[in-house]
């Protein structure tokens, strides 16, 4: 036996390595059998969640522009909204996880199930909205039970946010869901199904600059959908902002001013047709459209008498009654039926044919010239002015101040009221033109019809000198460093069809109005400033001959409508107003006190402005 065999080290070395080979054998047996059942026995389990581990591209949502009165005052802001949605192709058996959705959050599993049925086939890769707008209650549920809900995520989605509820609804207007109609159409590119466009008002006339531009990202999910992390990202761009030539505080008085009656108010800078106010009275709040409005509050609006949805401003129309006179007057001075110092004597009635015309004033005014005829607002003088002008004389004026056609205003659905003439009467009644229609048609009633918006148009080009403007909202875009994009300049459409001299002597007989001792406004009368105006009293229901019946006994609904029309100060004036109340009855009580305060506002606050310039 040599030497090295009978080394007792050298055997200890032999037996350690053998040990070592041992352990390192079953090392590589166990790494094999652990290969063999990952790849062979889970392999197929695993190479489908492996398959659900991917790359997502997730686009992002952009902040719509906010808008702004002209005293740079918020109106319409965003706000963050938590948005409920799911991924079907993540979310395992779907009817099951939408199950304990629904019963962790208090849901209707019906309402869920009927939203992901919407989405369709094509949404299975990409997430499909269940509720928008989650309460933090229900956002902090679904997130300390996420574990349970494969496919469920929330999103953090910017939405409209209305600050001033139910101020100027009908001027700013509203959002509604896109459908998939409007998608195809691709007016929208980069708006996505679930997402909201504008409606109505502003909201609807701006879109393309309000909308803004959407952002995305990359990223990489889990299994179960969750996001492992973003890859990469593409910055959402906002929208542009507006700014509106609306004075946020006058209309509010405006509103306020209504209480609980029915009707509209413009107020119109004459300089540069500017709307500072447009109110319509009922309202609604705007807040009520995001993520969808109810049917029940949906029905009650619909059912409501008053029309809340309709603005009153540009949509309805009602007969001028007596501030129509302002254009049976002007028509009567420029052909030369009248002038200055012509008269009429107003016993209280004017017989024509064998009928007899009433006067307002029992007893009559006496003898009337055009200024008195206005300030005192005689029918008498008025019947025999229009009767010489004629009925399709009075139409041309009528046409040629704006009314019986749009103004122009940037927003949809502007009626054009209506002015008739013998030709309108034969196609559309097949019936002959009376005369008699024609004294009627000259203090503002029978077929006539006019928006409380045309009215502030016209009185505004009755005090600047005769110019028409096209009634302007929006003064400024802007982007969200503050740079003016587009700026919408004053825009003239016409003039009033009188001369200098004419439009003098209306002015004096509308001055009369409010500052004269027997006119019609004479309460609403201001100590700084001269207002000057047109009261007119719209005719709703028509009593028989010889019937009288008390007011106070008149259904509400079969009440006079109540108008005044106005500009101040007498001199440069500043601000044009239109008020109309709905079976208001009396121009001078009802709608001439919300005029007089809204110029006493607007005058008070330019000359504190002034002074505080100075």
């Amino acid at each position: 036996m040599s030497e090295f065999s009978k080394n007792p080290d050298k055997e200890w070395i032999k037996q350690r390595l053998i040990v070592a080979s041992v352990c390192v054998l079953l090392v590589f047996v166990l790494l094999f059998l652990r290969l063999v059942y990952l790849q062979i026995i889970k392999g197929e389990e695993y190479r489908l969640l492996s398959e659900k581990n991917a790359v997502r591209l997730k686009s992002v949502k952009s902040s719509r522009g906010l808008i702004f009165d002209r005293n740079k005052t918020l109106l319409v802001d965003n706000r963050p909204s938590f948005n409920l949605k799911i991924v079907l192709e993540d979310a395992g058996d779907v009817k099951e996880t939408v199950q304990k959705l629904a019963e962790l959050i208090q849901l209707p599993f019906p309402e869920l199930m009927q939203m992901i049925a919407r989405a369709g086939k094509g949404a299975f890769y990409k997430p499909v909205t269940l509720q928008t707008d989650i309460s933090r209650e229900q956002l902090a549920l679904v997130e300390s039970h996420k574990f349970d809900l494969p496919g469920i995520l929330i999103d953090i989605e910017p939405t409209r946010y209305y600050i001033y509820k139910k101020t100027a609804a009908h001027l700013l207007g509203y959002l509604g869901q896109v459908n998939s109609q409007e998608l195809k159409t691709g007016k929208y590119p980069h708006v996505r199904t679930g997402d909201a466009i504008g409606r109505y008002g502003i909201e609807k006339s701006f879109e393309i600059y309000l909308q803004g531009k959407r952002g995305g990202r990359q990223i990489e999910v889990d299994a179960n959908g969750r996001t492992i992390k973003i890859l990469k990202t593409v910055e959402p761009v906002p929208g542009f902002d507006v700014n509106l030539t609306l004075d946020l505080e006058l209309q509010q008085t405006a509103e306020k001013l209504f209480g609980n009656r029915d009707g509209a108010v413009v107020a119109i800078d004459p300089n540069n047709g500017d709307v500072l106010v447009m109110a319509s009275n009922p309202s609604f709040d705007q807040n009520d459209f995001i993520g969808g409005i109810s049917s029940k509050k949906w029905k009650a609006l619909m059912s409501d008498p008053g029309k809340p949805m309709n603005n009153k401003a540009i949509q309805a129309e009602y007969p001028p009654a007596s501030t129509y006179k302002i254009i049976t007057s002007l028509a009567a001075l420029e052909e030369n039926h009248i002038d200055r110092y012509s008269t009429a004597y107003c016993p209280g009635f004017y017989k024509y044919g064998n009928r007899v015309y009433r006067c307002w004033k029992k007893h009559g005014h006496g003898e009337m010239n055009v200024i008195n005829g206005l300030a005192q607002s005689c029918d008498v003088f008025f019947y025999q002015a229009g009767e010489k002008v004629g009925v399709d004389t009075l139409a041309q004026y009528a046409l040629g101040c704006g009314l019986g056609k749009r103004t122009g205003i940037v927003l949809e659905n502007e009626r054009k009221g209506l002015i008739p003439t013998s030709i309108w009467k034969k196609k559309r009644y097949n019936e002959v033109w009376q005369g008699g229609e024609t004294l009627s048609i000259a203090i503002g009633q029978s077929y006539n019809l006019v928006t409380p918006l045309q009215m502030a148009v016209f009185m505004a080009a009755v005090g600047n000198g005769g110019t028409l403007y096209r009634p302007r909202i929006v003064k400024t875009i802007e982007d969200n460093h503050g740079q003016v994009i587009q700026k919408i300049d004053p825009e003239i459409t016409g003039g009033l069809p009188a001369s200098k001299d004419t439009l003098d002597i209306i002015r004096s007989g509308l001055l009369k109005v409010v500052q004269g001792d027997r006119g019609t406004a004479r309460s609403i009368r201001l100590k700084q400033v001269d207002i000057v105006g047109k009261t007119g009293t719209a005719q709703v229901f028509s009593m028989a001959k010889g019937e009288k019946i008390k007011t106070e006994k008149l259904r509400y609904g079969l009440r006079d409508h109540a108008w005044f029309i106005c500009y101040a100060p007498a001199e440069n004036p500043v601000i044009a107003v239109s008020v109309i109340i709905e079976h208001g009855e009396h121009g001078s009580s009802a709608a001439a006190p919300i005029a007089g305060a809204l110029i006493d506002q607007y005058i008070r606050k330019m000359s504190s402005e002034e002074t505080r310039w100075e």
